[in-house]
């Protein structure tokens, strides 16, 4: 586990490092049954392009889960986050192939809200083939 990050070591606009999370098909069968949603789009291609969708997607609390790791990774700790929402804005699309997709999650800290508390929200930005897939995807972290 890394350091925890000292909130005085802290200004807005500190980068976090950035991530590329690999998915393929395999993992959205293991993250069905770990968190029990089992909807097809999930894993039926034809039933995805029935309802409208270009392929099998990845489940939104996924990709919400593979971004916050940015946060966690840099902290230290996963419990210095103190909130964490985003908004899906566009679906992870999962081909059939030996490649799957790729999100690429980059942050930065936005703000500093509380010095007493020491914490800070961080913006995230998540890709998926060129198109940004979570909206408004911020963090509140408590720092060391």
């Amino acid at each position: 586990m890394a350091a925890r990050v000292a909130y005085a070591d802290v200004e807005v606009g500190t980068v976090l490092p950035a991530r590329e999370f690999p998915v393929d098909r395999a993992a959205l069968v293991r993250y069905a049954g770990a968190s029990g949603d089992f909807n097809p789009i999930h894993w039926n291609e034809r039933f995805a392009r029935e309802v409208g969708l270009p392929d099998v997607i990845a489940h939104g609390m996924f990709t919400m889960a593979e971004a916050i790791r940015v946060v966690t990774d840099w902290t230290g700790d996963p419990g210095a986050v103190v909130e964490y929402g985003v908004r899906f804005i566009k679906p992870v699309v999962v081909p059939d192939d030996d490649k799957g997709a790729l999100i690429e999650v980059s942050g930065k800290v936005a703000v500093k809200l509380d010095d007493e508390a020491r914490t800070v929200r961080v913006d995230l930005t998540a890709m998926a083939a060129g198109q940004k897939v979570l909206g408004m995807a911020r963090a509140v972290v408590r720092l060391a």
